[in-house]
């Protein structure tokens, strides 16, 4: 099962499934965008809208890309507000759904699916103005050498999203080469609890 059409088949219950690593991205992100100021904010994968939502409430104006349409459907229903512009879109193609330049890029729980993050960075940093913020929130690959990964239960059993392993070195040197450099960079664990293995990491990068 490709990723556009898993995320298709995962949507109906996406929402409402259990799910910590949605959670706590969800809550990552919030405490690491919160002290920021976006007047403008492109979101890379917005799914069902988890994030949409905050994101709406801070900027004045919002483009929300996903690659599955039924994702989509999900989050128009959720996010109702004129200034949040939704669109479907293979970001692994040139990002001409992009409205000029943004004081905000966020990436959550999406580069796990790219196998090459060079062409994601590269084009994140062309949408960003001068001194803007690229947000990347993931699953930590400490879980993911564990064997975690994007999975949902259908009637047909299991089914597991493609996903590659990024390690923290790779986001970082990425980055850099295309005028990113770190901001800040934090990790999350289930319940708090720093002596497991952290289940996010979130990076925040700055355009030079």
């Amino acid at each position: 099962m490709d990723t556009r059409e898993a995320y298709n088949t995962w949507a109906a219950q996406y929402d409402t499934n259990q799910n910590r690593t949605r959670d706590l991205e969800g809550l990552a992100l919030r405490n690491t965008l919160s002290p920021l100021s976006f007047p403008r904010c492109l979101e890379i994968g917005c799914g069902t809208g988890k994030n949409t939502v905050f994101l709406a409430q801070k900027a004045r104006d919002v483009t929300a890309i996903d690659l599955s349409e039924e994702m989509l459907s999900k989050a128009r229903e959720k996010v109702q507000a004129p200034h949040v512009h939704f669109t479907q879109a293979n970001i692994l193609a040139d990002w001409t759904f992009r409205n000029g330049h943004y004081d905000l890029v966020t990436f959550s729980l999406v580069l796990e699916h790219i196998q090459y993050l060079d062409h994601a960075f590269e084009q994140a940093a062309a949408s960003l103005l001068r001194g803007g913020y690229v947000y990347v929130g993931e699953l930590h690959p400490f879980k993911q050498y564990m064997g975690t990964k994007a999975r949902f239960d259908t009637l047909d059993g299991r089914q597991e999203v493609e996903c590659f392993v990024h390690p923290v070195s790779e986001f970082t040197q990425t980055a850099k080469r295309h005028g990113l450099g770190l901001a800040d960079l934090n990790e999350y664990f289930d319940d708090n609890d720093s002596t497991n293995i952290p289940r996010i990491l979130t990076m925040l990068f700055q355009k030079r």
